[in-house]
């Protein structure tokens, strides 16, 4: 027994030197006093542990978006192909600079001292699902570049695609969440689309319009209704104007007075539309306005109007063609002169129909290949209408403009040379003057 106890006494000794001897060794060695600190403060050893963590990722990120980002700018502008410029613009590279912070906090915290295993394990679930966030962010913004490059094609006007990628983009979006939700519950993501399934009513309630514009979209797309740039009416919705953009959920159209109208998509196969392309592809765009002519100024040419519309270079052939045949006409009745009635003659209002006629003929810019005629209309309590009804050879709208106003400028002008009057309603000025000339009041 004396035997054992000295050799617990010298073992214990041994103990307490060996302790001092560590402990003169700690504060000998470099950061050897700071270590021991922080074994003695474990929580504050923590928290420094995750401050130098979130340091060194937020350092990741600055290094990364303004060293290598503005080195793939420099070298994107330095190439002859515009993919790489519009994958910077749409921010893809940007997002995907998250990646690097994401890891280094996912693999760091292992590194962290005096965690609970149970944060460690929240903290990666947690950077997991910020990575699959990540993820799909980058990959809608890689959606965004593939339909900037798709709209530099001439081919993307008839056929955009903007519809179909925004319908990748919600999928994608979907399975981000669920993948998410599973990796922050710890649980396998075939467990979450399993039940997918009972979920399909509520989906199908919450995203009707978004499924009925696609498939609007798929017949507006395949059957060419409707395109980026087509000038459309749609008086149900107050839209007259072109086409601006068509997504998945809207067709926006800017009208001439530069408002812009949105239209969901499913309603352009549920009301009807005008669509002007044609009239644009044809290279005619119509004239159809009429004049109204006082009726009680429509007479029969006498021999001297004749003779003088005759000299018109547009009337000569068309003169001479009707004496002939009126002439001949009346020679075959044997008409007995002075009896008007029994007669052919020439009227004021024709003449003046086929010098319309004749002068839109030769007219430069009217499309001589498209119909052109001039027609009368019933009478009205404002007149005879006399129509003209053609095609301009140019479609823009200002000139076509310019075009109708010169013509109807011309053909108010001349009106009077035929003996016509233009029908107009009486103004103040009018009555004044009828009151006058009645003298019912003194000059």
């Amino acid at each position: 027994m004396v035997q054992i106890s000295a050799i617990l006494q010298a073992t214990a000794q041994d103990s307490a030197a060996g302790s001092i001897a560590r402990a003169a060794l700690a504060e000998t060695e470099p950061g050897g006093a700071v270590h021991q600190w922080l074994e003695l403060h474990p929580a504050l050893a923590a928290l420094i542990g995750l401050a130098v963590l979130a340091g060194v990722a937020w350092l990741s990120l600055v290094v990364v978006r303004r060293v290598v980002l503005r080195f793939l700018a420099l070298l994107a502008r330095r190439t002859p192909t515009f993919w790489d410029e519009v994958a910077l613009e749409s921010r893809l590279f940007r997002r995907l600079a998250w990646i690097v912070p994401v890891l280094i906090i996912h693999r760091g915290i292992l590194a962290v001292p005096n965690l609970p295993d149970d944060l460690v394990r929240l903290v990666q679930q947690l950077a997991v699902a910020s990575f699959i966030l990540v993820l799909v962010r980058a990959f809608s913004a890689l959606l965004t570049a593939i339909n900037e490059i798709y709209q530099r094609y001439p081919r993307a006007k008839d056929r955009p695609i903007k519809g179909y990628l925004q319908v990748v983009n919600i999928v994608a979006h979907l399975v981000a969440v669920i993948l998410m939700i599973a990796t922050l519950l710890d649980r396998s993501p075939v467990v979450l689309f399993s039940g997918l399934g009972a979920m399909t009513a509520i989906l199908m309630l919450v995203f009707r319009d978004s499924i009925l514009s696609l498939v609007a979209g798929v017949q507006l797309t395949t059957n060419d209704l409707i395109r980026v740039g087509d000038w459309i009416e749609m008086p149900q919705f107050n839209a007259d104007g072109d086409v601006i953009d068509i997504a998945l959920n809207s067709v926006s159209v800017q009208n001439w007075d530069k408002t812009i109208t949105v239209i969901p998509t499913h309603k352009f196969l549920e009301h009807s539309f005008k669509n002007w392309r044609g009239m644009f592809e044809s290279g005619g765009r119509r004239i159809k306005r009429a004049i109204y002519i006082d009726m009680s100024t429509i007479r029969f040419l006498t021999e001297e109007e004749i003779e003088h519309f005759g000299r018109f270079a547009l009337l000569r052939d068309y003169i001479a063609q009707k004496k002939k045949e009126i002439e001949e006409y009346n020679r075959a009745q044997q008409v007995e002169e002075g009896v008007i009635a029994n007669a052919r003659r020439l009227t004021n209002i024709g003449t003046l129909r086929a010098y319309i006629v004749q002068y839109l003929r030769q007219h430069p810019g009217i499309h001589q290949d498209m119909t052109l005629l001039v027609r009368q209309l019933s009478p009205t309590p404002e007149g005879l209408p006399l129509e003209i009804y053609a095609f301009t050879n140019d479609t823009r709208w200002v000139v076509y403009e310019g075009i109708q106003s010169d013509i109807f400028d011309h053909i108010l002008a001349m009106v009077p040379q035929f003996g016509l009057r233009v029908f107009q309603k009486p103004a103040g000025q009018d009555v004044i003057k009828a009151v006058r000339e009645m003298r019912l009041e003194p000059v």
